[in-house]
């Protein structure tokens, strides 16, 4: 049998901040992965054709540039293991067919100055907004890196002030209701829309409306992070860091069971029969859906309100493409954004589509999100070549009653054209594609049910300390001792974080280690 201090189970990024946090501090850790590669939704892969490296699921890191991880290099990942971002001046644009464009820069007075062009008083809208995003940004972020504080007090606080109540009377409008607030043209409500939209709900859904706050507080404050060489860069630079303090991570290991003895986790059993026992702590990146069936003896009622965590109704499909040359918009405006929302003509088209989303039925007009990094990046692609990364929105389950196994290249035309309203030489530039259906997600990763990139739906009764539930939303489970979970359905959320930072403080906490003490590569080593 195998032993070690620290077992991990899972290689998704959240799952190695927390080993590698942990590994620093001096533990034996061991991180198990199902997959033949690592990194979860942190990964990059020669998916098409040789020389070619997409990003198979997150293309850029956002709000993990707030964290401490790297906002102070906390693991070396920058100065010692060799972690480096791009940060282009247009993290988001959109494009319509008529070859309109509205860009967000990291600077708010260029921003406005675009919007200005569709109307004034609006531009004078986006500036406030701006100086409250900022204004809101310090504190916000404060609570995304560490477990988060009980809800109720969260409210208590933001009542004992006018700014504190401004604030929650936000959190619970819908990002629609803001944008109408806000903004009097359509087509700038329709850009800051697609935030909401990118975290898989409507821009109708109630308790969104922060959204676009924080969205524009950290595109303005820190940029949207290009990792160079593709985001699993960051996949490679934590599991430098925990095979350089003597820890080791293993593929093809996929663990069955979370083996608990007295009360306590002890270690975990694959599949194939192997054990592993771990002398302090075990870490789970383990769905609230599977969870029950994964560990013996979980409380009924625990088990019972993690399986009724429910999922997003928009999970995405991904087209990657091999490109040979760089895409050509119809548009005479520079395309130099990050991420590229091609928007619908109408703003009502784009609500009423994720209405069709709820009816699990398809988006009659594609909601298309396009990222070609590999202008920012060009390491990423052969000479004069190039890469796209294409997603929309779907449901799980085809109303058609078809196979997503069937029926995804079908669907994938379709993505394509309409993308060919927007950019001229597609589709005849592909050289190959690879499509991800949601039900491929859900295959690359357990985290990614039904295709919900965040492991379930960000509603805000499964937000903060109650995500995933009250239960588990400071990461451990009641009545299981030395077992800490991590991923995308735990607090802060889905998209690329750091969050498990927050999972290792706990495990400090447990083990009675000092994590500002311990938690730290001593750069001077």
């Amino acid at each position: 049998m195998t032993t070690a201090d620290i077992i991990a189970v899972g290689s998704g990024h959240n799952g190695l901040v927390a080993a590698a946090y942990l590994a620093v501090a001096g533990k034996k850790v061991l991180v198990l992965e199902r997959n033949a590669w690592f990194g979860g939704g942190v990964v990059t892969r020669e998916l098409t054709l040789p020389g070619f490296r997409h990003d198979q699921h997150s293309m850029s890191h956002i709000f993990i540039q707030g964290n401490p991880l790297l906002k102070n290099d906390e693991l070396g990942l920058k100065s010692r293991y060799g972690l480096e971002y791009i940060f282009p001046e247009v993290p988001m644009m959109a494009v319509w067919e008529d070859g309109s464009t509205l860009k967000l820069y990291r600077d708010p007075e260029r921003t406005a100055a675009g919007i200005a062009r569709y109307s004034r008083k609006d531009a004078v809208s986006f500036l406030r907004m701006s100086r409250q995003a900022a204004a809101w940004l310090p504190m916000i972020a404060a609570t995304l890196y560490s477990p988060p504080a009980p809800v109720g007090a969260t409210y208590a606080m933001l009542d004992q002030s006018r700014e504190g109540r401004e604030l929650w009377r936000v959190m619970q409008m819908s990002s629609h209701d803001v944008l109408c607030e806000l903004f009097e043209n359509d087509r700038v409500r329709m850009l800051f829309a697609r935030v909401a939209g990118e975290n898989l709900v409507s821009p109708d859904e109630k308790a969104t409306g922060i959204g676009a706050y924080v969205f524009l507080g950290f595109l303005e404050a820190y940029g949207f992070g290009v990792a160079r060489g593709g985001s699993g860069r960051l996949t490679d630079a934590l599991i430098a860091c925990i095979r350089d303090h003597g820890g080791e991570v293993l593929a093809n290991t996929e663990v069955a069971r979370i083996k608990v003895s007295n009360g306590r986790a002890v270690g975990v059993e694959t599949v194939d029969g192997r054990q592993f026992a771990a002398r302090d702590a075990v870490i789970g990146a383990i769905h609230p859906h599977l969870l029950g069936s994964m560990i013996d003896g979980l409380d009924p009622r625990v088990r019972a309100a993690a399986e009724a965590t429910q999922i997003s109704d928009a999970a995405c499909i991904t087209v990657h493409a091999a490109l040979d040359a760089p895409l050509r918009y119809r548009t005479p405006d520079a395309v130099d954004a990050v991420m590229v929302e091609l928007l619908p003509e109408s703003y009502e088209t784009l609500r009423r589509g994720f209405d069709e989303l709820r009816y699990g039925k398809f988006v009659p007009t594609p909601l298309l999100g396009v990222g070609t990094l590999s202008q920012f990046d060009p390491s990423r692609v052969p000479p004069g070549k190039a890469i796209l990364h294409l997603w929309d929105y779907v449901p799980y389950r085809r109303p058609d009653g078809r196979s997503w196994d069937e029926t995804k290249s079908e669907y994938s035309d379709r993505m394509l054209a309409h993308m060919s309203r927007y950019v001229e030489n597609v589709p005849d530039v592909i050289l190959e594609r690879h499509v991800d259906s949601p039900v491929d997600m859900e295959r690359t990763s357990p985290s990614f049910r039904r295709g919900d990139l965040h492991g379930i739906a960000t509603f805000t009764y499964q937000s903060g300390a109650h995500r995933p539930t009250p239960d588990l939303g400071q990461y451990t489970v009641p009545g299981i001792d030395r077992f800490f979970l991590v991923g995308p359905f735990q607090h802060p959320g889905g998209g690329v974080f750091g969050a498990g930072r927050a999972t290792a403080m706990k495990v400090f906490e447990a083990l009675g280690l000092d994590f500002d003490r311990q938690g730290r590569v001593r750069l001077a080593r």
